[in-house]
């Protein structure tokens, strides 16, 4: 990447970018006037996930694909911890294919009642929400819960096969793409064995940008799962031919973890990091229910929490780590108070999770999570569930651990009064002592004092501010989530403008007032950017946001503060090396130079900055020394800024109707005007 581009050639012309912005509305395939009863499709069987399967697994990219491994996996963890199972086998094999095996009860494979002419087996696999997880005869707790896992598995893979190992009777049955290729049949008798195996392979017609499985992600994967279940036992193998010598991942091993949780903690935060020698470790069974946690606190800026539901891994977080928050915000002020320190009232619940570690597991009946792909628990008894459980067990792991929790308490002091004198200082000096103003809740804003070299980003939405804010450099950078697309200033009147929640929040984080009260002196960022996903949704965005500054802080605009950020669409990697492009053109371009090693190369796009990890935000996009960043310029002519933003914009949809149609008679780009 490069540093800040702001040289003519990379400078936007706001015309222009508008220009570009709305030229791809063009692009829109005509829909029909005719709306008839031949145009209702009715999807059957597993069609639905072939025709939609971002609906059920979030998409076709890298994620999506190790996603059906997870889903396959799920179901033999919840074997495990129904207590059927001991050992998974998870196998990588050279020509893509994988196999996970258990040793629990096995599929059914005896006729089922509801289809007398299939077993259950070909029902689990060929039929949406069906399962065994509905209620809780077969399992208490489980991680498939909606019944589509394995069905959607096989409608995305061009070959999949089952073996089901029964009364020392082996039954085997072949499908592709959904459909099954032969009947079920016994194929074999074996002592001392049960369980299921299952292979499959990805259909590359569903999986066009990236058909091949990671082993590093695949045993990551197992060994995660391995902490969350004591008695788990994982046997890992990858074929040799897929394993680089720098990933560190074995071609086999077995994974195997006693400690559980604390193991984990163990391996993921030194003796040296630790602010105290000890963990919080523990685990409680209550009725159906099971809590199992292990948290310690770093002396690094910030610190982790990962949480799962039934081996579910939650992203997002969701309900159980709101109880795990307020179990141990309410502790440590308790404790605080029974030893009159009177500062520790003012600690909150950022400061204690932001510098701790650790890992949160909850085992519970029938949860309730955001989306198929199971990101975040929203579960609401789960809340009071885990504070509960952890409450107790806080307050005495803080009374008999007396040197270690001074320890600890004045750490979390130190960061809340911290917070707080940040708080301070921006007040002092960054408000006018005559009219103190309060910035918006959701800017997370940078501790800098003075707006020289300071810049603001303007995201869409909470999953885009939130991977911002881990990737931002916290003494220069601040982030101010918007939601979705603002409201277009070129087509309200002033009340309705001054009515909107966001561009009330936009115009209170930067301080400079508009139109007739800008004041350049207020200003509290040097730059302000522009930071949307790489799509037309994200032009569109940007668009308005464009058109909100020129018309009501064009000043801002003339004077060079305005910025556009380029996060890359497509990541090429070749060899553990990354590569990025902004865009098709650049994309061919690298892998053109790269096609000349004959090293196997692999091309990702990204759905949007809310997918990137936080290295890869901060590398592309986010770090002044290595994204690229365009400057938004006007021209010495604005009469035909406006007159463009007005057409374009504006009240009247003749014009953009008339403008599509000229593009469109053109057949190619908008002219590009330089001025």
């Amino acid at each position: 990447m490069y540093n800040d581009l702001i040289s003519r050639s990379n400078k936007y012309k706001m015309t222009k970018i508008m220009n570009d912005l709305f030229s791809k509305k063009t692009k829109q395939e005509k829909i029909t006037d005719n709306y008839t009863a031949s145009d209702i499709e009715v999807l059957e069987g597993l069609e639905p996930v072939r025709r939609r399967p971002g609906m059920f697994i979030g998409g076709t990219d890298d994620n999506a694909l190790h996603y059906l491994v997870n889903e396959i996996f799920d179901n033999a963890m919840d074997e495990v911890v129904a207590g059927f199972a001991s050992v998974i086998e998870m196998r990588l094999l050279a020509d893509n294919f994988i196999t996970i095996t258990d040793n629990g009860r096995g599929i059914p494979i005896d006729a089922h009642p509801k289809f007398p002419d299939k077993s259950a087996l070909e029902v689990i696999l060929t039929t949406l929400h069906s399962g065994g997880k509905f209620s809780n005869k077969v399992y208490q707790t489980s991680g498939g819960l909606h019944g589509v896992g394995l069905s959607v598995v096989n409608a995305l893979s061009d070959s999949l096969t089952v073996e089901v190992i029964k009364d020392k009777k082996i039954w085997r049955q072949s499908y592709s793409k959904g459909e099954p290729q032969s009947a079920l049949s016994e194929v074999g008798t074996i002592n001392n064995k049960k369980g299921t195996s299952i292979t499959f392979h990805p259909d590359p017609e569903i999986f066009t940008e990236n058909t091949t499985f990671k082993p590093h992600k695949l045993y990551q994967l197992a060994k995660s799962k391995a902490y969350l279940f004591k008695g788990v036992q994982i046997k890992w193998f990858c074929d040799p031919s897929l394993i680089s010598p720098s990933s560190n991942v074995p071609t086999e091993d077995i994974i195997k973890f006693p400690g559980g949780a604390r193991d984990f903690l163990s391996t993921h935060l030194s003796a040296e990091q630790s602010i105290i020698p000890d963990y919080f470790c523990g685990e409680v069974t209550v009725a159906n229910s099971k809590v199992e946690w292990a948290i310690g606190w770093t002396k690094e800026q910030d610190g982790f929490i990962h949480s799962y539901c039934n081996t579910i891994h939650t992203p997002l977080g969701g309900t159980h780590e709101t109880g795990l928050r307020n179990a141990l915000v309410k502790g440590l002020k308790s404790y605080g108070e029974m030893t009159n320190n009177k500062k520790a009232s003012q600690i909150n619940g950022d400061d204690i999770i932001s510098s701790g570690c650790g890992i949160l597991s909850v085992f519970i009946p029938s949860p309730h999570f955001q989306g198929q792909t199971k990101d975040k628990l929203v579960s609401h008894e789960t809340t009071k569930l885990v504070e509960n459980a952890l409450k107790d067990h806080f307050d005495h792991w803080l009374a008999g651990n007396k040197q270690a929790t001074e320890l600890l308490l004045n750490f979390i002091i130190e960061r809340a009064e911290e917070r707080l004198n940040r708080r301070q200082q921006k007040d002092v000096n960054r408000k006018s002592m005559h009219q103190r103003i309060r910035l918006p809740g959701k800017l997370a804003d940078c501790s800098r004092d003075i707006a020289s070299g300071t810049e603001i980003f303007l995201v869409e939405g909470d999953s885009a501010g939130g991977s911002a804010k881990q990737a931002r450099n916290r003494e220069t950078q601040a982030i101010l989530p918007l939601r979705g697309k603002i409201l277009n200033v070129a087509n309200n009147n002033i009340d309705k403008i001054k009515a909107n929640q966001e561009l009330a929040d936009l115009e209170l984080a930067l301080g400079c007032g508009t139109l007739k009260n800008y004041n350049e002196a207020n200003l509290r960022y040097e730059k302000v950017i522009i930071m949307t996903d790489a799509d037309v949704d994200g032009a569109h965005i940007s668009s308005l946001l464009m058109t909100y500054f020129f018309i009501s802080m064009p000043q801002l605009v003339k004077n060079g503060h305005l910025y556009l950020a380029k996060p890359p669409l497509f990541r090429i990697t070749q060899s553990n090396k990354s590569y990025y492009a902004r865009d098709e053109k650049e994309k061919n371009s690298i892998v053109e130079k790269l096609s000349k090693s004959k090293a196997n190369i692999e091309i990702g796009r990204f759905k949007g900055l809310g997918e990137m990890n936080t290295p890869q935000l901060k590398d592309t996009t986010m770090d002044p020394s290595k994204r690229s960043l365009f400057k938004v310029e006007l021209p010495e002519n604005i009469d035909i800024v406006r007159e463009r933003v007005e057409q374009l914009m504006g009240k009247k949809p003749e014009f953009r109707l008339q403008f599509i149609m000229e593009q469109t008679a053109m057949n190619k780009k908008p002219v590009e005007l330089d001025y």
